[in-house]
């Protein structure tokens, strides 16, 4: 079933660690403020490395984070383009 216009991870993350220093996060993690900042406005993909490290924190899935990503960056590429595709198989 499609979603219609999945979050970005980073806004899910956001609500994980709510009430919680992103700097300190971010030293939990291993990852610099600004790169964990980014993802958590949006502004940033969570990468395999990335959602390893939340996926250990949080004890939960690094697939779980990489698959909200991925349902994010599809949706986003199904509104914003236009594919003129030829097909291979007729």
């Amino acid at each position: 079933m499609k979603m219609h216009n999945p979050p970005h991870p980073g806004l899910v993350l956001r609500e994980y660690i709510e009430g919680m220093k992103i700097g300190e996060v971010a030293q939990k993690l291993g990852v610099s403020r600004i790169s964990l900042s980014r993802i958590l406005n949006g502004k940033t993909a969570i990468t395999p490395e990335m959602a390893t490290r939340i996926g250990l924190a949080l004890n939960n899935s690094p697939s779980m984070w990489l698959g909200m990503q991925a349902d994010y960056d599809l949706w986003q590429i199904e509104q914003n383009q236009t594919f003129h595709i030829t097909p291979i198989y007729a």
